[in-house]
């Protein structure tokens, strides 16, 4: 299902073949706007949004099924010439975004809504998942608080995409993954999670618990690491990679991403 001839667009690494990370200026970018403290409401949706699309567009390229079509164009009035026999994305693929709120609340909607342009929308499905992270007196992750989910049928055949912005921990995606797998019925063609930055120990997480995931992301952070470690391709020295600080927010990061789209800062 994974093609090779897209990675092109993709930062060299050692995190493995499950991991894609952006390596486009126009991406990075972006991105790097997205962080400054002086880009607030309402520039932040658009960014998301923007950098969602980009987000979906590799995600697409990268993992989705393609077939051999036949399509006549509008020329066929004139000539019977006029048909096209290329390889094409299979319009009838089942797809289930889930919104991980309420970071991923902009990022779930933008993706399903994109997706129905194309894809057949009566196999697309749009779920809702409820939670935040637990913490410890020391304002440290220790868990994952769920108050409640909106799943609406089985995951058979389909491909299963999560998008958060913000990978730090990798507990709550974790938890997403491991719900999906054990409670709801079907087999999902794939699972693939989505952000905009993400860390190494969240790389660590999600593929210890769940190896057949995809990671995309459009920045890897890692910038609590030594500077040996910080001159070296990313994921050579995994080990000793550090991104997150010590109340688990990522560095150098972007902020209380979901506080800040939602002007709620609790």
């Amino acid at each position: 299902m994974q093609r090779e001839n897209w990675k092109q667009e993709f930062l060299d690494h050692h995190y493995g073949d499950k991991v894609w990370i952006s390596s486009n200026p126009w991406i990075s970018s972006l991105v790097a706007k997205l962080s400054m403290e002086s880009t607030q409401l309402p520039e932040l949706f658009w960014i998301v949004r923007r950098l969602y699309q980009e987000s979906l567009r590799q995600i697409i390229n990268s993992v989705f099924p393609v077939e051999q079509q036949s399509i006549a164009t509008r020329m066929i009035q004139a000539t019977d010439r006029a048909i096209i026999n290329q390889e094409l994305l299979k319009a009838q693929t089942r797809v289930i975004v889930v919104d991980v709120a309420r970071a991923g609340i902009i990022p779930s909607q933008t993706l399903f809504e994109e997706l129905c342009y194309y894809f057949n929308p009566q196999l697309l499905r749009q779920d809702h998942f409820y939670m935040a992270r637990k913490v410890d007196n020391q304002g440290r992750v220790v868990g994952v608080d769920v108050a409640g989910s909106k799943i609406g049928g089985d995951i058979e055949d389909a491909i299963v995409l999560i998008p958060d912005p913000m990978g730090a921990t990798g507990s709550s995606l974790s938890y997403a993954l491991d719900y999906y797998k054990n409670n709801v019925p079907g087999k999902a063609k794939a699972f693939v999670v989505s952000n905009l930055i993400n860390t190494p120990e969240f790389l660590r997480k999600i593929l210890k618990d769940h190896s057949d995931v995809f990671c995309f992301s459009h920045r890897i952070d890692r910038g609590l690491s030594a500077q040996e470690v910080l001159s070296s391709k990313p994921g050579l020295y995994w080990d000793k990679e550090k991104g997150l600080n010590e109340h688990d927010y990522i560095v150098p990061g972007a902020g209380g991403v979901g506080e800040i789209l939602n002007n709620s800062f609790v």
